[in-house]
């Protein structure tokens, strides 16, 4: 067995505590906004977030358990104030569909930081995220097809997935599988959104 210099061949000598401390560290970007994986203190700024958006009927409302159920696929924007405390400035999910597939869910930005880079942000990290760990294909549901345009997506057409994986998608229960399939047992709900899909 070859081991990393420093590195123990016994599992309980291993720091997984420094491993899982970098993976929820703060990342820094222009403008003094910090970039993050989701807490689950951030649960109640996460659903006050998208609220308004889905009282508009831009996002899907979802239950409080949904949110927990999920945490670990977001990443959040930041705005760290002098008192130590923090604005949610935005929020994104990265969910997986299937071994080259994924969504990008819950998209949103606080109207006090839209314009400054915060969405743009969100996207490029879920598209990174995607590419580590062998998604090539990430879609979303949006009327934002400016902005999600400017990132590489593209309109979707037809179903772009084998009729194999197809019947494999029909067994899934997340309300976004069966929007992507275009499914019409959703159109009555549907919030009237574009389909857009990026090749990675």
């Amino acid at each position: 067995m070859v081991l990393n210099v420093g590195m123990s061949s016994h599992a309980g000598d291993f720091d997984h505590g420094l491993i899982s401390e970098d993976h929820h560290s703060k990342h820094e970007l222009p403008g003094g906004l910090y970039l993050r994986r989701a807490r689950t203190g951030d649960v109640k700024g996460i659903e006050a977030l998208v609220a308004p958006l889905a009282g508009e009927r831009i996002l899907l409302a979802k239950d409080t358990v949904t949110y927990f159920e999920s945490l670990q696929e977001f990443w959040l924007v930041v705005d760290p104030q002098p008192d130590g405390s923090e604005i949610l400035a935005g929020c994104g999910a990265l969910h997986i569909i299937w071994a080259d597939l994924a969504e990008a869910r819950t998209v949103a930005t606080s109207p006090d930081y839209r314009g400054r880079g915060v969405g743009k942000a969100i996207i490029k990290q879920l598209l990174a995220d995607a590419r580590e760990i062998g998604v090539d294909r990430v879609f979303c549901l949006t009327f934002e097809t400016g902005f999600f345009g400017s990132l590489g997506f593209e309109p979707i057409k037809g179903i772009p997935v084998s009729p194999e994986v197809y019947v494999e998608l029909l067994h899934s229960t997340d309300e976004g599988v069966a929007e992507f399939l275009d499914l019409a047992r959703v159109k009555p709900n549907t919030l009237g959104n574009s389909r857009m899909i990026k090749y990675l």
